[in-house]
């Protein structure tokens, strides 16, 4: 296999994060299989995980002066815990997961409450729905909630809002992982790091693989990465592996560093933001994209693609030009002129994202004409360009 996209080398993934003491915004995700325990029927929140976790985020907030946001996971688990026996009546369709979530989202948020009270620091609960940010102006208001708690010194606790969500608590965005990622994305975060129940990316699945190795490195997300990405550890966790790429995807592209490791391992979350060698490093794909392109990452269509020739393909990632019609070679699913949708090659490499200046309909009907037919096929005309260079974004 070949090992371009990353290096088994842990001395490289200290040199990588040399700058960690850098960091001054890192965004926490903790998913359900480091927060919770189960024991046979039994299943609830662990409450020594939870107490360790708050104290390394108090320290990192008052010895270091790091702004630190927690994105959790644990709210159908605590429901469950909650309800005792009861929820054994319970299947594990949408509306059940949602009745246990309603019931666990105070339990999680008085839990945290106490426990960071013990260390001095005041909490704030943000419940969100990926539509929540998808929506422009929507999206500026939690930013700007967030960036107003943090400057008061408040933690923000976020969650999926999964009492009203339906897409979120199903198996699309996977356990926190995509919320996480586009709110480091939304708050300009300098590292996302996430605590799972693996103690970073392998090159197989370890569980049957004896041969598996960690990757301290990951120098670029690319199909290669996504080839190694294993199937979820957890049946009660909605993660796995593939969720946490697509995460890193986001957050390296907009200029952000992920680190992936074990979440019961000591001290994790200090340790990383030291800039010691744990878990996996995905480095920063280039520089901070500004923020109305961190925006578009955030709001990427999973509805629909469009697959361009190879002409096409070379002309956006080399020249950073606007997608025209002529390039155009297939159009996949359902969207809508302003949606945000992926520019894939012909092969189905996805190479950019950007914003739809026609719905797919239209583009189906153009592509592969000149520009200056637009008119005369469709009877309207939004401009030259399927895609403008303006709103895209290369992956």
């Amino acid at each position: 296999m070949s090992t371009q996209g990353y290096s088994h080398s842990a001395p490289e993934q200290a040199a990588g994060a040399a700058k960690a003491p850098g960091y001054r915004r890192i965004v926490v995700k903790a998913g359900t299989s480091v927060l919770t325990f189960a024991e046979g029927r039994r299943r609830g929140l662990d409450l020594a995980t939870l107490t360790d976790l708050t104290r390394q985020i108090s320290l990192l907030r008052r010895e270091q002066g790091i702004e630190v946001l927690l994105v959790t996971s644990g709210a159908i688990a605590a429901g469950r815990e909650g309800l005792g026996e009861s929820w054994s009546d319970l299947g594990r369709d949408i509306p059940s997961r949602q009745v246990l979530a309603a019931v666990g989202q105070s339990r999680l948020m008085h839990t945290y409450q106490e426990l960071f009270a013990a260390h001095e620091v005041r909490v704030a609960q943000t419940l969100l729905t990926i539509k929540d940010l998808s929506d422009r102006q929507s999206y500026l208001n939690v930013r700007n909630t967030l960036l107003g708690l943090l400057e008061l010194g408040v933690v923000p606790i976020l969650n999926e809002n999964d009492v009203v969500a339906v897409d979120e608590i199903g198996e699309v965005f996977g356990d926190n992982d995509r919320l996480s990622a586009l709110v480091a994305n939304l708050v300009d975060a300098d590292l996302l790091l996430i605590l799972t129940d693996t103690d970073g990316l392998y090159t197989a699945d370890p569980r049957h693989d004896p041969s598996a190795r960690l990757i301290p490195v990951v120098k670029q997300v690319d199909a290669e990465i996504e080839g190694v990405a294993g199937t979820r550890l957890n049946p009660w966790a909605r993660g796995g592996m593939p969720t946490k790429i697509d995460a890193a995807r986001l957050v390296t592209t907009a200029g952000s560093t992920m680190i992936l490791c074990h979440g019961k391992a000591k001290d994790a979350v200090l340790r990383a933001a030291r800039g010691e060698a744990i878990g996996t490093l995905f480095q920063p794909a280039g520089g901070k994209l500004e923020a109305r392109k961190r925006w578009m990452l955030g709001g990427i269509s999973h509805r629909g693609e469009i697959r361009v020739d190879a002409g096409a393909a070379r002309a956006l990632m080399g020249r950073k030009v606007s997608l025209l019609p002529a390039g155009v070679k297939e159009v996949q699913g359902t969207f809508q002129r302003g949606d945000i949708v992926f520019i894939a090659e012909e092969g189905g490499e996805r190479i950019a994202c950007g914003i739809a200046n026609y719905a797919s309909a239209d583009i189906e009907r153009v592509r592969g004409r000149r520009s200056t037919q637009i008119e005369g096929i469709l009877g309207y005309h939004y401009g030259q360009e399927v895609v403008h260079r303006n709103n895209l974004v290369l992956l």
